[in-house]
């Protein structure tokens, strides 16, 4: 077959937070290259079945209900991962939560900060050092090969800040500074950590701000590209930093916000 084509066949992925949206999205991509793929999600179980049967059935792909707001819980996911397919090339981390309701600092509360941070950052820490200790365990599947991927997804809150949800904002920026330092410890053995940076993404989650007759145009309006991304949008660059072809990417912050933010 002639062309270029992004080939994962039969490396393991986990993406966590994979029956919706970003998540699902990039599930379909990395089932689609031909990697076996596990992904988590909380509640959504009817969605999870249904994506597994349209990725291939459980040969393919397999879905694990898992709670995500502690290092422990990010840690237990990697292990029934590995579990499932005996290894574990690449980490895709999705999952996060997002405050809808405004919380000026003054009155946030210590428990929407400490779910927040619990969520977003916590239970990273653990799959990080799950998806790490296996991976640096496990031979390459060619010799002097990369050993895996990881890929963590932040926001362009990350980056700018966002008023009213600073507990948001400083778990993504968080994101980005893990990226940094996980790629100047792990890059030299082997394993490449990147980021990636959404903005404005047309999932459920966005629905109402990117609909709503006032707020919808706003958001537009600041984006050069003139509209939000699609979820495929943001899962293919996924995609690509787990391939080959990104075999030289390394600490990189890739923003996928149609110019929005034109930040590392």
């Amino acid at each position: 077959m002639s062309g270029v084509r992004l080939n994962l066949e039969n490396r393991v992925t986990l993406i966590t937070g994979g029956s919706r949206g970003i998540g699902a999205e990039t599930v379909r991509l990395f089932a689609a290259a031909g990697a076996r793929v596990i992904f988590s999600y909380q509640r959504a179980r009817d969605r999870a079945e249904a994506l597994v049967a349209e990725c291939g059935g459980p040969e393919r792909c397999r879905a694990m209900q898992q709670e995500l707001s502690t290092a422990a819980e990010g840690r237990a996911l990697v292990e029934r991962a590995v579990a499932e397919f005996d290894r574990l090339d690449a980490l895709v981390v999705n999952h996060g939560i997002w405050p809808p309701v405004d919380a000026p600092i003054a009155g946030m509360t210590d428990a929407q900060w400490r779910n927040t941070m619990g969520v977003n950052l916590d239970s990273v820490f653990g799959l990080v050092q799950g998806a790490v200790s296996q991976m640096l365990g496990q031979p390459p599947r060619v010799a002097g090969a990369i050993r895996g991927h990881v890929v963590l997804i932040s926001s362009t809150a990350g980056q700018r800040g966002e008023a009213n949800h600073a507990d948001y904002a400083v778990t993504k920026g968080a994101l980005i500074s893990l990226t940094k330092s996980l790629s100047s410890e792990l890059a030299p053995q082997g394993i490449r950590v990147n980021c990636v940076a959404p903005g404005w993404v047309d999932t459920e989650m966005s629905a109402a701000s990117l609909k709503d007759a006032e707020i919808g145009p706003k958001i537009a309006a600041g984006i050069p590209v003139g509209r939000a991304a699609t979820a495929q949008e943001i899962a293919g660059p996924v995609l690509f930093l787990c391939t080959p072809l990104a075999g030289f990417i390394s600490g990189e912050v890739l923003n996928v916000n149609g110019g929005a933010v034109l930040v590392g």
